[in-house]
């Protein structure tokens, strides 16, 4: 076994909810997918698919009917896209995987803005890679981005640069003119860009396409940048494992060779389900994202209403990222509130390497859920939880 697969830290996050899971009063907020099913039409066209035979290999790059819908769909939000700069993948997580190992190598210096789902970090480190991270900072609740600090980060020996926004599990979203300084820079110096914009969809400030900020906006077709999107998120299809990328057409193929080491192809019937989720978007999306909104403004003022809490609204995403005073290590507050309140999160070191720096003291809390009345009552939870630490006078009545 190699020494760096060894060193890899495991996921904090399922640490917890190893904890917690099978325990009926526990309320399970730690994963970042939401509690509601995918919808009937998409579920229906995979059975379609599956009761007409389809179960063999298809090309490497996809389905021609999938990069086609998504071609139509990526179009609709950031302007033409040509399907000759697509591809399938098996879920989000392949295509940054596919990513990482198209561009990285033994040695290479990748920088990685913190705090990140710990994927980001772990991939390019699987490689061999050496990796930097610059860590977004908190201010009144609320992450932002140091773009001097980033910039700094980013010379002519950094290979790869990779952003997650909007973030998980901040809720930080980049604006356009730090997309353009950042691309510019990276031009200058040659850096790939891997941009995770799986939660673009997800975006609750006013926008002109319904989605946040996009290095797709700014881009030539030929730079150097790759995006991850996912079905999984604005879809409802978390379980399905399908994705896609865009990247210069120059590469698509050696991204197809991978494709074929790593999968060969994702499912046919998988792939069916995608094109009807595109076609059909605006049945499921909007209802997603306006739900997610309604989530969020439940929760937040209730976090908020409590001594010793620090948060703000997040602008996309699906997450209240939350500090409690006085609980500076966030996995093991983590830990005691499965065990002691019935209330599951994730542990903010989750998302950032080694100690976790200043992420390591704050908590996730995913509000995708499809009873929000089920926010409410995880908020007790944690106002009774506190009361018991002697840190409130008396229960809240959330």
């Amino acid at each position: 076994m190699r020494q760096v697969i060894r060193d890899l830290q495991e996921s904090r996050i399922r640490e917890v909810a190893n904890a917690g899971m099978g325990r009926a009063d526990v309320l399970p907020f730690w994963f970042g997918e939401s509690d509601e099913p995918t919808p009937d039409f998409i579920r229906q066209a995979a059975i379609d698919s599956l009761q007409q035979g389809e179960t063999f290999y298809c090309h490497n790059l996809g389905l021609p009917e999938l990069r086609q819908a998504i071609a139509r769909y990526m179009g609709a939000l950031h302007g033409p896209i040509a399907t000759e700069r697509l591809a399938v993948t098996s879920g989000g997580v392949n295509a940054l995987m596919l990513a990482a190992q198209a561009l990285v190598g033994a040695g290479d210096e990748v920088v990685v803005l913190t705090p990140v789902w710990p994927n980001l970090c772990a991939q390019p480190t699987i490689l061999g890679a050496h990796v930097r991270c610059v860590s977004l900072k908190p201010v009144d609740g609320a992450w932002t981005l140091d773009l001097q600090a980033l910039l700094d980060a980013v010379s002519d020996k950094t290979r790869l640069l990779i952003m997650n926004a909007p973030n998980n599990p901040t809720g930080w979203t980049m604006t356009r003119d730090e997309q353009a300084h950042i691309l510019a820079h990276c031009r200058r110096t040659g850096t790939w860009i891997l941009a995770d914009e799986v939660y673009e969809r997800l975006y609750f400030n006013e926008s002109a396409n319904g989605c946040a900020p996009s290095f797709l906006d700014l881009a030539a077709p030929d730079d150097r940048l790759l995006v991850v999107h996912s079905f999984s998120k604005s879809f409802l299809m978390t379980g399905w494992r399908l994705g896609w990328l865009v990247m210069p057409a120059a590469i698509v193929q050696q991204i197809g060779k991978l494709i074929e080491f790593n999968t060969s192809c994702a499912p046919v019937f998988v792939q069916r389900a995608g094109v009807v989720a595109l076609e059909r978007s605006v049945e499921v999306t909007p209802r997603v994202v306006a739900h997610l909104r309604h989530c969020r403004d439940t929760l937040v003022p209730l976090l908020q209403r409590l001594p010793g809490v620090q948060l703000a609204p997040a602008s996309g995403g699906m997450y209240a990222f939350f500090r409690l005073d006085g609980q500076p290590d966030s996995l093991a507050t983590a830990k005691r509130l499965v065990v002691e309140a019935g209330l599951g999160l994730a542990p903010g070191s989750a998302f950032a390497p080694g100690d976790g720096g200043e992420a390591g003291t704050w908590l996730r809390w995913c509000f995708a859920s499809a009873d929000p009345q089920r926010l409410v009552q995880g908020a007790q939870r944690l106002a009774d939880w506190l009361q018991a630490q002697s840190r409130l006078p008396k229960a809240l009545g959330l």
